[in-house]
């Protein structure tokens, strides 16, 4: 064999090493791979799976998720959990529409009253945990109580609807052929790429789900950042209001009951560990898709609504256990 020849078999064996090596390391490998899988499986069970309008339908219908599961991944990082989400959403978005209809003011401030919305509550689930010394799941099991016994006592119980015609375009318009949730979406995760791996803030995330004691007698201001994560929780919970608002045309106080459950299920099966210190912000995008194709796909082959819910438990369960056994 000659020396090049030599050269370009080394070469590939190097690349075949690098390629298991990132296959059996990497926190994407398992979410994409599942991503592959699915995606083949739905495809063989449907024809009309890999359309281009069902697909851009599964990332438009999977958005709201997928925001709210930007914040629950920070939480989760540090080894929280945060149950309140889907609740500060409707919260959120039942105030923004009390805001534009009720009190008959521009649709700016409707929005920006979401965003305060949001964060106050994030601010208030923050504070408790980490200077209330207090565990996340039942602090944010209580927010959650309270936000949504706060949507129905502003609204009745009743939707709030007649909102301003411009505020569909958050949640049904287009740029091309491209659905402006998907838009926001992704720039809320490429935000969220920045600061989790290109910051100080998102190092000390890491820190603090790696090993709390460590972080802190290291000089992170531990606390700081737990009230940051569940704030940006809160704002996450806040936009994804406003995008679902724009979908439904009106302000739910009942909207987002089991959201929570679901964007834990995406930055799981992203490939988080639950216990914080390791994952990635773009493994809790593919989860989130991931979670959006099944549902979309048992919905096309006619699965039983409560059967898919036993089926998407299920493949939760089985990710936490690959997952585990795999690192």
């Amino acid at each position: 064999m000659s020396h090049d020849a030599n050269l370009d078999a080394a070469s590939a064996g190097r690349g075949r090493r690098a390629a298991l090596d990132w296959l059996f390391h990497s926190p994407l490998a398992l979410p994409l791979v599942g991503l592959i899988v699915v995606s083949v499986l739905m495809g063989f069970a449907s024809d009309n799976f890999f359309t281009i309008d069902n697909l851009l339908n599964v990332l438009r219908q999977v958005s709201v998720v997928g925001i709210l599961a930007v914040g629950m991944t920070f939480v989760i990082l540090t080894g929280g959990i945060d149950l309140s989400v889907g609740a500060v959403m409707a919260l959120a978005g039942t105030m923004a529409a009390g805001v534009m209809v009720n009190m008959g003011l521009p649709g700016g401030v409707g929005l920006l009253a979401a965003l305060l919305v949001g964060l106050g509550l994030g601010l208030f689930n923050g504070f408790m945990v980490a200077w209330g010394k207090m565990p996340s799941i039942i602090v944010t099991l209580a927010t959650m109580g309270i936000a949504r016994g706060l949507g129905l006592i502003y609204s009745g119980g009743y939707p709030i609807s007649g909102l301003p015609g411009w505020v569909s375009w958050f949640g049904v318009g287009r740029i091309g052929i491209i659905p402006v949730p998907v838009i926001i979406m992704l720039v809320i995760y490429a935000v969220a790429w920045v600061v989790l791996q290109r910051t100080p803030f998102g190092r000390h995330v890491y820190a603090i789900g790696g090993n709390e004691t460590a972080a802190r007698l290291s000089g992170v201001r531990t606390r700081s950042v737990k009230l940051a994560v569940f704030a940006i929780s809160g704002v996450t919970a806040a936009l994804a209001s406003i995008v679902l608002t724009g979908r439904l045309m009106s302000g739910q106080p009942n909207a987002g009951v089991g959201f929570e459950l679901d964007a834990i299920a995406a930055v799981v099966l992203g490939g988080t560990a639950i216990a914080g210190g390791r994952g990635l912000i773009l493994g809790t995008l593919i989860g989130a898709v991931l979670l959006g194709i099944l549902n979309n796909g048992l919905n096309l082959v006619g699965i039983n609504p409560y059967m898919q819910d036993v089926i998407k438990g299920l493949i939760i369960l089985l990710a936490i256990y690959i997952g585990r056994e795999w690192r």
